[in-house]
């Protein structure tokens, strides 16, 4: 936090600027290798330094809007710490799907057999949910784009169809 107080001079928005590199260095792919290697606080130093003086980094584009400052606590307020009403349908229909999804993949066939296409389509289903670019899943999973979102537009339309023989609806 000194460290982040130095780099932004002083400046008001320093402790902001340190808990937003902190949480984006303990997301980073290689920041128990840099732990390790003795590289994290000059790793985090650099993180805050380009985080505060660049107007491109994703620090300033994410918290500056038009020029005016918005306190990262309003935007973790938003995020974690807002009320929101229960809404008991939208969790019905939520565990609805969740448990159709697990039936596909879980589903015996003919002959006690599970069913291949279901659970493809439900698999399927979770990437796309997970990575919804059909273009960057069929890189992964080098099954051809068109075939994903086939099986994907399948399963939604099994889902639906599902719900609506159990009589569950939710716009």
């Amino acid at each position: 936090m000194l460290m982040s107080k130095k780099i932004c001079k002083s400046n008001s928005e320093w402790e902001d600027v340190a808990h937003f590199c902190i949480i984006k260095f303990t997301e980073h792919e290689r920041a128990q290798e840099l732990i390790e290697a003795g590289e994290a606080m000059r790793f985090i130093s650099g993180m805050i330094h380009r985080s505060f003086w660049s107007n491109t980094s994703q620090y300033y584009t994410e918290y500056h809007q038009k020029g005016r400052m918005i306190a990262c606590e309003t935007i973790y307020d938003d995020a974690l710490g807002a009320e929101q009403e229960f809404d008991m349908e939208k969790e019905i229909a939520i565990e609805s799907i969740l448990g159709q999804i697990e039936d596909m993949k879980h589903t015996d066939g003919e002959g006690g057999n599970r069913d291949i296409k279901l659970y493809e389509m439900a698999e399927l289903l979770q990437q796309w949910a997970e990575t919804p670019n059909f273009s960057e899943l069929s890189r992964k999973t080098k099954i051809p784009r068109t075939a994903i979102a086939h099986s994907v537009k399948c399963a939604i339309e099994y889902i639906q169809h599902q719900l609506k023989q159990n009589n569950i609806t939710y716009d």
